[in-house]
Order: C-alpha cells, then sequence, then structure tokens
C-alpha cells in the first residue's frame, strides 16, 4: 500500500502562485503513474493533471492548461503541482493519487488506487 502525503497549499491572492507537494511512501515509486485532483464544497473530485511514471507525459484539465505544470522527482518520491495565475474557482481541496497499473484512462477517479488526505488551496478575490 503507497502513502502519499500532500503538502502546500493555503491562503493566496488571485494571480499569485502556489506549489503542491506530494511525497510517496515505499521503493516503487518510478514504476506508478500519478495524478492530481481536486474537489471544492459541494462538488465531484475532478481531474486536475496527471503525468507518467518518467515524467515524459503530462496530461491537464482544459480549465488549467497554461497556469499549472506537474512534475516529478523519482529520486525524492515526490510529484509536485506548480499553480501560478490562480483564479477564485481553483479553491478546493487539491489530492495527490497514483494511477491503477494497466490502466490507461487518465482522467477518471476511478482510475487511481492509493489517495493523500488532501491540502486545502483557497484563492480570495
Amino acid at each position: 500500500q503507497v502513502q502519499l502525503v500532500e503538502s502546500g497549499g493555503g491562503l493566496v491572492q488571485a494571480g499569485g502562485s502556489l506549489r503542491l507537494s506530494c511525497v510517496a511512501s515505499g521503493r516503487t515509486f518510478s514504476a506508478y503513474a500519478m495524478g492530481w485532483f481536486r474537489q471544492a464544497p459541494g462538488r465531484e473530485r475532478e481531474f486536475v493533471a496527471a503525468i507518467n511514471w518518467s515524467g515524459g507525459s503530462t496530461n491537464y484539465a482544459d480549465s488549467v492548461k497554461g497556469r499549472f505544470t506537474i512534475s516529478r522527482d523519482n529520486a525524492k518520491n515526490t510529484v509536485y503541482l506548480q499553480m501560478n495565475s490562480l483564479k477564485p474557482e481553483d479553491t478546493a481541496v487539491y489530492f495527490c493519487a497514483k494511477r491503477r497499473p494497466g490502466t490507461t484512462q487518465v482522467m477518471g477517479v476511478m482510475s487511481y488506487d492509493s489517495w493523500g488526505q488532501g491540502t486545502q488551496v483557497t484563492v480570495s478575490s
């Protein structure tokens, strides 16, 4: 079982930036594709970004393209989400997740089998 711990959330003004980190336990982190999701109050959890095992392939939700960047450092067992030009509608709890092996569907919640506890991001207008 992989343990995932997110950090880096906080309160920021619109237009500002934050970098989220997610540290994974275990020695096989480099074998996993990873993703970031978010969930705002009263809304379903939604896909934000994904990265393959090597970092050579990434995917983004249309709402964050050009503003957010996902990356990973396999030597540190860490995946990052750099968030720039933040908007109030980016306010949510952000979760990192490990993709289920063999799954090719990148954006679905059910494609991921381990989740962190989440970190709150609040963007004020």
